[in-house]
């Protein structure tokens, strides 16, 4: 239950940071500029930021996954079979 948690936690708070940046990139360039024109420059940073942050996400997985699938994380028995 406490995996969950720390899960859920590390959730929110990505996403409480992502929507605070949103909301501060739209409030500020509401006030300075064009609106949502002047978003244009921040989103590509944003979405590959994203996309990169998914994509290791993804190998670390399949890292884990290989590695438990072909034996190397089995415990080796110092006696012996």
């Amino acid at each position: 239950m406490r995996r969950h948690a720390v899960f859920l936690g590390l959730w929110f708070l990505g996403f409480a940071g992502f929507a605070l940046f949103s909301g501060w990139a739209f409030f500020a360039s509401s006030h300075i500029g064009d609106g949502w024109r002047d978003l244009a420059p921040i989103w590509p940073i944003v979405v590959g930021g994203v996309l990169v942050v998914a994509m290791l996400a993804a190998f670390l997985m399949w890292l884990a996954f290989y590695s438990a699938n072909h034996g190397y994380d089995d415990r080796i028995d110092p006696d012996g079979p």
